[in-house]
């Protein structure tokens, strides 16, 4: 039987009474379907998947992405292993807020991670529950974003935002850098509404997003930091402590996510998987 807990009162739900690693019906896949629109993220504990599993898992929420930029497993490739060694310095990956790839045209509309090794502490990640952040907006920026576009860029794998090389994740992980097609803007719109609940929520993240459509960096800068600034309060935010065999599922679209960058000297090994579904476009307010 399906057990589902809520985290927090905003986002989050922890699951039990489920065995991913099986097959799920369909009537089972509906079900965690259902609540991961209600929760936007969803928490299994002592699943220990296979990378069969995960997959499967991940295509009971949509059809199985490869990623560009961030070279995957040999021979899985819709499977990115996030690791960071012990003796690794530098920055981690995804430790900023940020959206799973929104600088492309079809962005994922969420993802699966499984921890494999995780530190005795730290390492912990955050969400960001965006439709909760954007019904307490003001109302005078909830304005300048109704019906308005943002333009995202894949900061980290291009040119012109290229991070300090002291900041960049460690040896464990390739990616693609200074490349100039990540530079090139993706227009979006700053807020969506989700298919199934019909909540509004900003898809807006300061991973990749430089600008708002008529408006220059420069200007967008004040405001798109005055919204970052509110969404990170603890009332819109949940926090998860990994254990080996965990499981998180995500709502990519209208969450944020940070993977904190605290374990120095551990070792935190992942498998990440992502799946489609529809284009922001198509969910314009």
């Amino acid at each position: 039987m399906l057990n589902i807990h809520p985290l927090t009162g905003t986002i989050g739900a922890e699951v039990s009474g489920v065995d991913l690693t099986a097959q799920l019906d369909q009537t089972l896949a509906g079900e965690l379907r259902a609540a991961l629109a209600r929760h936007q993220v969803l928490f299994f504990e002592q699943q220990f998947l296979s990378i069969d599993a995960q997959k499967r898992l991940t295509q009971a929420f949509g059809p199985l992405m490869q990623l560009p930029y961030v070279s995957p497993m040999v021979g899985k490739p819709e499977v990115i292993r996030v690791l960071k060694e012990a003796d690794e310095e530098g920055g981690v990956f995804g430790g900023e807020w940020h959206q799973d790839f929104s600088f492309l045209e079809h962005p994922p509309a969420g993802a699966v991670l499984s921890a494999l090794d995780v530190p005795t502490h730290g390492g912990d990640t955050l969400w960001i529950n965006q439709h909760a952040a954007w019904e307490n907006l003001a109302p005078g920026l909830q304005d300048q974003l109704r019906g308005r576009d943002a333009m995202h860029v894949g900061k980290p794998y291009g040119v012109k935002w290229a991070p300090p090389v002291a900041e960049r994740s460690g040896a464990s992980i390739q990616m693609s850098r200074g490349d100039p097609t990540a530079d090139v803007e993706q227009r979006h719109p700053a807020v969506i509404r989700h298919p199934v609940t019909g909540c509004e929520g900003m898809f807006l993240n300061p991973q990749y997003v430089v600008r708002l459509d008529g408006m220059s960096e420069t200007e967008s800068e004040p405001v798109l930091a005055n919204i970052q600034r509110h969404a990170m309060q603890p009332e819109f935010c949940c926090r998860y402590r990994w254990r080996a065999g965990a499981v998180a599922i995500w709502d990519n679209l209208f969450t944020q996510h940070y993977a904190v960058n605290d374990y120095a000297g551990s070792r935190r090994e992942m498998y990440r998987t992502a799946f489609s579904g529809p284009a922001p476009r198509t969910l314009a307010v």
